[in-house]
């Protein structure tokens, strides 16, 4: 074996698709969750014998399929037929109805919408979608500032399905009655993947993204424990990207644990955010709690309300999902008897 080859040269990569490592990618086959697309599968149906098909709200944690299910599956309606309008919005970046009714028209290939209002542009809409059937996904639906589009496309639209994703649980439960009632939606859970599929998904897109063979085991296995105890696939890929980008930077032909280990310490530094990092509202909630650590939701909003904090009950429930992602609380949900019903307790994690 001569002494340079382990070295890989300028014009070599270890990647093969890098695309296939990109959190927008869509893999041909949907490991896992074929039970999950089956259901939503069954909602839209009825669109193909041009009746309205059924509403669904998906909810599970982030990064175990939800948003790629719909994906694939969108796909597969367009190779089907020209029929069935396929209308995906990202509520996180789309959070009014303005910008959804715009997004809505370039989806469309309707240009002509400078200086048109929200409403002169929903009447565009309606007219082009009812000319045809519509599956509508809105996902990140919790950071919709907006609900009356929904009210609107359910009164308006005559032929349709509405799939709405998040993860937020409760968001469904504190929306207005009117709109809730006429949604009539059915509800679907994604759990989270188990170790081996957790695996099964890492390999996958190791087999769509990199050269045969350049991954050992160990270094695969070690991505796939921390893959599991995030219980986020998006931050396994995130290292298999990175462990792949450190390699290169090595010019090395193999990725290696010392490369594995680097792209697990820049994670660690992306996604696990300190107090320090928290928006001023997020402190202040985070000190109540650290203040008042393990008592019930109920009790810290109102102490947080105490020290000036301004937002809803509601929304203080979302900013504690995100602390938790962050991992700086944990909740735990506990039984309060017949006539409370369920409640929760927040405590503080020590760092």
């Amino acid at each position: 074996m001569g002494m340079f080859d382990n070295i890989l040269k300028d014009n070599e990569s270890l990647f093969i698709d890098a695309m296939a490592l990109d959190y927008e990618y869509v893999p041909p086959i949907i490991k896992y969750r074929e039970n999950q697309q089956q259901y939503i599968a069954t909602c839209i149906k009825p669109l193909f014998q041009k009746r309205s098909g059924r509403n669904l709200f998906i909810c599970g944690g982030t990064g175990i399929g939800k948003t790629v299910s719909v994906k694939h599956l969108f796909n597969e309606i367009s190779k089907e037929t020209d029929d069935i309008e396929t209308i995906y919005i990202n509520c996180w970046k789309k959070d009014t109805s303005f910008k959804i009714i715009s997004e809505i028209c370039e989806q469309l290939e309707y240009k002509w919408t400078q200086n048109k209002k929200t409403d002169e542009l929903m009447k565009v809409v309606t007219n082009m979608l009812n000319k045809k059937n519509v599956v509508f996904c809105f996902d990140e639906i919790d950071k919709l500032n907006d609900n009356e589009l929904l009210y609107t496309l359910l009164e308006d639209i005559y032929r349709k399905s509405i799939l709405l994703i998040t993860n937020e649980k409760t968001w469904l439960s504190e929306l207005d009655e009117r709109i809730k009632s006429r949604l009539n939606v059915d509800v679907l859970e994604f759990k989270p993947y188990n170790y081996d599929e957790t695996m099964g998904i890492l390999k996958q897109r190791i087999q769509y993204a990199f050269v045969p063979n350049v991954w050992n085991e160990e270094s695969i296995k070690k991505i796939a424990d921390k893959t599991f105890e995030i219980k986020d696939l998006r931050s396994g890929i995130f290292m298999l990207k990175e462990s792949g980008d450190a390699a290169e930077l090595k010019a090395s032909r193999k990725i290696l644990m010392e490369h594995t280990d680097s792209a697990i310490e820049k994670l660690e530094k992306f996604k696990v955010k300190g107090s320090n990092d928290l928006e001023s509202d997020n402190k202040l909630i985070l000190n109540t709690i650290k203040e008042h650590s393990d008592k019930r939701v109920k009790e810290i909003y109102d102490k947080y309300v105490e020290k000036g904090g301004r937002i809803s009950y509601s929304t203080f429930h979302r900013r504690l999902d995100d602390l938790e992602r962050d991992k700086l609380i944990k909740t735990k949900d506990v039984n309060e008897g017949q006539s409370s019903g369920k409640g929760m307790i927040v405590s503080y994690v020590k760092k």
